[in-house]
């Protein structure tokens, strides 16, 4: 890990780090020039959303690449696609893929890390709430990068919770950060994300009924009214619902249901985050459609410089991600309840190739080259409310099917989908509709993968080839030179 600990930084950015771009950050004065007012300790915060957001993470690999094309959702004639759809991890590119995320997740732990290491020396430096908002999010961003790792290179908590997974950095630190275990790694985002949950509970600007959530150009949104710029949208942040929310995921997948539905409870039972209207996600003027259920989104990244990879992969002539017509049949569920199901209606657009193969380009990302007529900025999703109802109903059914029926029905109407389920359904094909709801509601957005990850489930083609569940397919190769710090 040494190579990847001793990271400083990130001096990117956003308008207003200009004033730090002279400042050599290998040097101790820059460290001390940076963190001497709380100016700097928000640039620095700025700069590791930058670096989260770009395309090496979650402005494309983490969101947009390997990870949902090996959930099965396209069909591909490169030669590399087939690899990655077929779990080789042997392929070069994607060997070189998996230690480009491995590397800029940890430079970015490492940022966070230089924030975390002096911020409460410099406590007297803050205003307001700011002190407790730079250190919750920065806690919180740690937590969250950490148990996206775990979730790629480490066996699953229900498969092998003493596999030793990876390093949980908490240092600046010259020294090599041991490997911790899947339960070790699960436990230290718990306490990250508790002690974040804690700072932001009643600083966050989130928290008060004044406010609202909406588009940026609604009238009763309020996202957009503080007048101070680090405190607008705080959806595009680690807000205090992203955190609950997170919470909710990591507990879920340690299969603590009672804390994962309490936390999806908490940020389901605020209201603060609506339900998409219809009339917003069919709008006539397509230039006004909600496509990604803006207002529902309780964290996304925002990435406007993704924009034209997301057209060389979605909806260009030829884009390199596409998928028959049988495959999103059988996503959706054609045949039975899907016919009237929004997201089949509104994120696909039917395209006949040059062999006469109908093809489905996803539309979910489009923006418009004019932005100003967008009901929203271009989002990378992050933490859905669909997400809690989902993690509601799972964490329900042990104790009280009905209440899960009914968290599921509710999502499941919010879609256009108006089939109930019963409360006497079987565990079994209710977790089987559940995996479904997944795979429809995050296509494009790499969730689906993990969902099978953590249940151990078998990943089926739509030509009823089956990958059997197992570290084979769901534990990433570590990058060549961390192999040998594993053992």
């Amino acid at each position: 890990m040494k190579k990847y600990l001793i990271i400083f930084i990130s001096l990117i950015a956003l308008s207003s780090c200009k004033k730090f771009l002279d400042i050599q950050p290998e040097s101790d004065v820059s460290k001390e020039e940076l963190f001497s007012s709380e100016e700097g300790f928000k640039e620095a915060l700025n700069g590791a959303y930058v670096g989260l957001a770009g395309a090496n993470l979650y402005g494309g690999n983490l969101t947009f690449s390997n990870l949902d094309i090996m959930a099965q959702n396209y069909q591909f004639t490169d030669a590399n696609f087939i690899r990655i759809a077929a779990f080789d991890y042997t392929l070069t590119a994607y060997v070189q893929k998996i230690s480009v995320i491995w590397t800029h997740s940890y430079k970015q732990i490492g940022n966070l890390n230089q924030i975390l290491s002096v911020i409460d020396q410099r406590k007297e430096l803050f205003r307001d709430q700011n002190y407790e908002i730079v250190k919750g999010e920065a806690l919180a961003l740690r937590a969250y990068m950490h148990f996206d790792l775990l979730r790629m290179f480490g066996a699953s908590y229900q498969n092998n919770p003493s596999f030793k997974a990876m390093p949980y950095v908490t240092t600046v630190d010259t020294k090599p950060t041991p490997f911790s275990t899947v339960t070790e790694v699960i436990d230290k985002a718990i306490a990250d994300l508790q002690e974040a949950k804690t700072l932001l509970r009643g600083k966050d600007p989130i928290l008060p009924a004044s406010y609202v959530v909406g588009y940026p150009t609604g009238e009763k949104a309020t996202e957009l009214k503080n007048p101070s710029l680090f405190l607008q949208n705080r959806r595009h942040r680690m807000n205090y619902y992203a955190v609950a929310g997170t919470l909710a995921r990591v507990y879920l997948y340690k299969n603590d249901k009672v804390n994962a539905l309490s936390n999806a409870k908490e940020v389901i039972d605020s209201q603060k985050f609506p339900w998409t209207l219809q009339a917003d996600f069919f709008a006539d003027d397509v230039s006004k459609r909600d496509r990604i259920f803006y207002n529902e989104l309780v964290f996304g990244w925002y990435v406007p410089q993704s924009r034209e990879q997301l057209i060389g992969l979605f909806s260009r002539v030829n884009p390199d991600y596409s998928a028959t017509a049988d495959q999103i049949n059988s996503i959706y569920n054609l045949g039975t309840v899907g016919a009237d199901d929004w997201r089949y209606k509104q994120w696909f657009r039917l395209v006949r190739d040059a062999n006469q193969s109908d093809r489905f380009y996803l539309q979910k990302y489009i923006v418009n080259t004019t932005p100003l007529t967008n009901l929203h900025p271009l989002m990378a999703p992050a933490i859905r409310l669909s997400e809690m109802y989902l993690i509601a109903a799972e964490s329900s059914f042990d104790t009280n099917p009905g209440t899960a029926v009914d968290y599921f029905n509710t999502f499941r109407v919010h879609r256009g989908i108006g089939t109930n389920v019963s409360a006497s359904i079987s565990k079994p094909d209710f977790i089987n509709l559940l995996k479904g709801e997944y795979r429809k509601e995050f296509y494009g957005e790499s969730q689906s993968f993990f969902m099978h990850k953590r249940l151990n489930l078998d990943i089926i083609t739509t030509a009823g080839f089956i990958y059997s569940a197992s570290d084979k397919i769901f534990v990433f190769p570590l990058p060549i030179e961390e192999q040998a710090n594993r053992n």
